[in-house]
């Protein structure tokens, strides 16, 4: 599967992102607790290469806890802060709170030194479409816009957005690298909802789903959740959903759009358990 996707808007937002990495002290980035490494742009690495920076596991109540604590010990070995969040709950806000203070500690003990006691500190958000970035946002602002107004050498479009403790956050669009290379990854963006379903063949993805999960020995997964037998090939498992549930068209045909849609929207809300499809240790340029 070779999916290349890359709008023009995604290629203005990196250029952005060069021209006011100068402006921020710390760099929160947000990727899918579920597929860390497939939700992390490659690109950010060698753009924040100096940079303080935070990252967040967000969905993290969607993925396995003893993987999604191997996550957390593997940023922070690269010397980087990292959290598990969930951005949809309001009350693991004071975590999230707690994580940015900490990660700019040094920053503030710097400006200190400096004689700068005042310093307001300035944060940039990043991460590629739909891991929940704008609903973290819209938390630590508490409300939907929370503008600071223009600001010197910003471009016109950003937003500012003055956070509790002196901290002024940048909110920038979610952006994706130019091609997926990567299969897998490209698979995982898939499965989790990262790349837009309409350009995707679900019934596809869906069969796609059912290997990896048979590979990673989570079948049982899917057989508990709709009550169905094992099947030797993934297909065996789309058709064993579709009788369970009547998914038919003209009623002789098995209408494997309806069942694809289903899998992966039980899937990607949790209702398979918390499954994790990616392993740090299995990676090795994670």
């Amino acid at each position: 599967m070779n999916i290349n996707w890359y709008p023009g808007h995604m290629k203005k937002t990196k250029e952005l992102l060069k021209e006011n990495i100068k402006l921020v002290d710390l760099i929160i980035e947000v990727v899918d607790a579920r597929i860390p490494y497939s939700s992390k742009n490659p690109d950010l690495d060698s753009l924040f290469r100096d940079k303080k920076r935070l990252i967040v596991l967000n969905k993290y109540d969607l993925a396995d806890p003893g993987i999604n604590k191997l996550w957390e010990d593997h940023y922070k070995a690269r010397g980087w802060s990292a959290v598990l969040y969930n951005s949809t709950n309001n009350r693991e806000l004071n975590k999230l709170n707690k994580a940015i203070g900490d990660a700019t500690k040094d920053i503030i003990e710097r400006y200190k030194k400096r004689g700068l006691l005042n310093k307001t500190i300035r944060a940039m958000v990043v991460g590629i479409p739909n891991v929940g970035k704008s609903t973290l946002i819209n938390s630590l602002a508490k409300k939907k816009s929370a503008k600071t107004g223009n600001m010197p050498g910003i471009t016109k479009g950003k937003q500012w957005i003055r956070l509790q403790g002196g901290i002024d956050l940048l909110d920038t669009p979610g952006i994706l690298w130019p091609k997926f290379d990567d299969e897998e990854c490209a698979l995982n963006l898939a499965f989790t909802g990262a790349i837009k379903d309409d350009v995707l063949v679900l019934e596809e993805i869906a069969l796609k789903f059912v290997l990896r999960m048979q590979e990673m020995g989570k079948e049982r997964a899917i057989l508990e959740k709709y009550g169905i037998e094992a099947g030797e090939k993934p297909l065996d498992i789309l058709d064993n959903i579709a009788h369970k549930k009547g998914f038919y068209i003209n009623k002789s045909d098995i209408d494997y759009l309806r069942v694809a849609n289903l899998l992966l929207r039980d899937f990607r809300a949790g209702r398979l358990g918390r499954i994790s499809l990616e392993d740090p240790r299995r990676i090795h340029d994670a």
